[in-house]
């Protein structure tokens, strides 16, 4: 297999006339995109026309989706991208030749379930072991009736907009670096059983807690569930609006009573996992993870600087004594947060992150047939389907603004004027207000919110194109190189302990990448082998900490972004020996990177933090987190606003209904 994969690697090289077979250069590098990803769909209008009802500005995910429920209510909606591609950041590229990756996000969960059955985007996909169907009254997935849940086969069926998600169980694998052969590893699955047992390699105590520790967050992922499908509580008309706005305002309470109704007498024990560290540290431990890097750069901190500020009493201690374990279910507090497991509120991005399901099944994720941008060219599909038009490669440069202060269509780079009602940004808030909209018109404690909108980033994201399969120390791979089950998992390195995640995160907050970044592995290629070349593989690396900024001022050049790479790559090989030398070509993205290409502020993959003060009430400001914006017909759709980041469509869903209620008005 990797033989053909090399002579394949080979040949693209020796058509592109590079005179380099054996190696991708390193760096990144952009090939043109998939074919057909100009334009979504067939049947739109060849021209832009110069007047719509609503006019959305991004074709990320949110955007999509708010054009799609906006079409379908019969509102004339246009959605101008300004890259090649549409998705936004849940995009498929092929950036080495032969090799398609989900350039940015590169995992599915969190998609609301009504949006799978509103817009008719997918039924079921190829489902291992058992077959579901779709409930008429919630969108969720069911068995279907008079069929056996068990035993019965992968049954793929495709919905009239193609999208096919292929669930992954076992679905997270931990190797160890320890002095034992093999090493030991940690591998955690839909099988409560079998998790069991692989916890208690670490603790018999951990394995048995473990069932209750999954119905515990289930519970508060129930109760939270309805927040995230209607818009927060309209509290300036609580307090001043009109009697009917206030009737309204007050309709709106309903989700956050039933939530603590669900809650019931356990709501102080919630109340904890939303606001504690996912973990706590003490100071004779941080002084022992002391990083290299500061000792060799700036000298030792003071005591006084590595003392943890942090709370006692924290979540994962409360259940769990095993630090693999612990530091397995911490990645998902922290991922993509400029955050330590030990920060105040770090329970809550590990509960957004447990909050999706596929096919039913709670917090579980999969991986989209054909990449992310798929799912984008589905949600497209069931626009255009409706009639909205989408358009590829054409920028807004400003909002459009009537005598009245209303939104009235937007202006693009090339000096076209497309006049309309209603105007969406999916844009992030800095984008929206700080680029697109004129200043003037803003409420200056509004724009100071917005500036002040916390949006570091730790992330660089790194796509890798190999010949052959890693082969962990800890689970060699099969003689035949076909994969084994732990290659479709998220795979977690350099998360043996929740000390280690502790150390990254302080590194970068001085500035300098980490020597040893949490990283999480992702090969989708071993579920889906059509995005690579017969033998080869798509390797997804998303890492952390590296800071936005270098200390120093040092830029994030080409030298810089190589050598984090390298780091990267030298902790993988100590994991998986041969996995640099299996390397064909890489895609190296760091936080300036990703807000360069993909509007991402300050490279977040959230459009902003998701601390407890950018959320619900406060995204993006107080005041403002129904969608609406000070300029009249001007909405917020995207992961700026309520409920968050993650390709959930929730944002563009729950906008399109504000701006469907406000259209009716007009």
């Amino acid at each position: 297999m990797a033989g053909h994969c090399g002579a394949m690697a080979a040949g693209l090289w020796a058509r592109l006339g590079t005179g380099c077979p054996s190696r991708w250069p390193r760096g990144w590098h952009l090939s043109p995109g998939l074919r057909g990803a100009r334009l979504a769909h067939a049947g739109a209008a060849d021209r832009l026309q110069r007047e719509y009802d609503a006019v959305v500005i991004g074709a990320g995910h949110n955007g999509l989706v708010a054009a799609a429920y906006l079409q379908r209510a019969g509102v004339r909606t246009a959605v101008l991208e300004k890259r090649h591609v549409l998705g936004g950041a849940a995009v498929t590229e092929e950036i080495v030749p032969g090799f398609k990756f989900s350039r940015a996000s590169y995992l599915l969960s969190l998609l609301r379930p009504q949006i799978y059955a509103e817009l008719e985007l997918q039924v079921l996909a190829s489902i291992p072991r058992w077959v579901a169907g779709t409930s008429q009254r919630t969108g969720r997935v069911s068995p279907l009736p008079g069929r056996p849940r068990r035993g019965g086969p992968a049954i793929p069926v495709l919905q009239r907009h193609g999208l096919r998600v292929l669930p992954r169980d076992p679905y997270s694998f931990t190797p160890l670096l320890e002095d034992r052969s093999p090493p030991r590893s940690l591998l955690l699955g839909h099988d409560m059983a079998q998790t069991q047992r692989q916890i208690a390699q670490f603790s018999q105590k951990d394995a048995q807690a473990y069932p209750e520790y999954e119905s515990f967050m289930g519970g508060l992922v129930s109760a939270l569930d309805p927040l995230l499908d209607a818009p927060p509580v309209d509290t300036a008309a609580l307090g001043q609006g009109s009697l009917l706005q206030r009737l309204r305002a007050l309709q709106a309470l309903r989700p956050l009573l039933r939530a603590g109704l669900v809650l019931g007498w356990q709501l102080p024990r919630y109340y904890e996992v939303l606001t504690a560290p996912i973990s706590k540290v003490s100071a004779a431990a941080a002084q022992s993870h002391l990083p290299a890097c500061l000792q060799g750069c700036c000298g030792s901190p003071s005591p006084q600087a590595w003392r943890s500020p942090f709370l006692p009493g924290q979540i994962l201690d409360q259940w769990f004594e095993s630090e693999p374990l612990k530091a397995t279910l911490a990645t998902d507090a922290v991922i993509g947060a400029m955050a330590s497991p030990h920060t105040p509120g770090s329970g809550y991005v590990l509960l957004h992150h447990v909050m999706g399901e596929l096919e039913g099944r709670r917090g579980a994720w999969g991986y989209v047939a054909g990449g992310m941008g798929a799912l984008s060219q589905a949600i497209a599909r069931a626009a255009a389907a409706w009639g909205a038009h989408i358009f590829a490669e054409k920028a807004v440069c400003h909002v459009l603004l009537g005598r009245d202060g209303r939104a009235q269509g937007v202006a693009l780079q090339d000096g076209t004027e497309v006049r309309s009602k209603l105007v969406l940004s999916n844009a992030s808030p800095q984008i929206t207000f700080l680029e697109l909209t004129p200043q003037e018109q803003l409420p200056k404690d509004f724009v100071q919110r917005i500036r002040q909108v916390d949006t570091r980033s730790p992330v660089t994201k790194i796509n890798v194109a190999v010949d052959r399969l890693p082969s962990f120390l800890a689970a060699p791979n099969a003689r035949d190189g076909q994969p084994l089950p732990h290659h479709q998992c998220s795979i977690h390195l350099n998360c043996e302990d929740t000390h280690l995640l502790h150390q990254a995160f302080t590194e970068a907050t001085h500035g300098y990448p980490s020597t040893r970044p949490m990283i999480e592995l992702c090969i989708p290629s071993a579920l889906d082998p059509g995005l690579a070349p017969r033998g080869c593989h798509v390797v997804s690396l998303f890492t952390q900490y590296t800071p936005s900024m270098l200390a120093g001022g040092w830029p994030w050049d080409e030298q810089a972004r190589n050598a984090y790479a390298d780091t990267v790559f030298d902790c993988i090989e100590a994991y998986a020996p041969g996995f640099k030398a299996s390397v064909i070509g890489r895609d190296i993205l760091t936080p300036p990177d990703l807000e360069r290409i993909f509007g991402l502020p300050g490279g977040n993959i959230f459009h902003g933090g998701m601390s407890l003060d950018q959320l619900y009430f406060a995204r993006p400001a107080p005041f403002y987190s129904g969608y609406r914006s000070p300029i009249p017909s001007l909405y917020l759709c995207g992961s700026g606003a309520h409920p968050g980041g993650g390709v959930m469509g929730a944002a563009g869903r729950n906008a399109a209904q504000v701006a469907l209620e406000d259209f009716r008005h007009l």
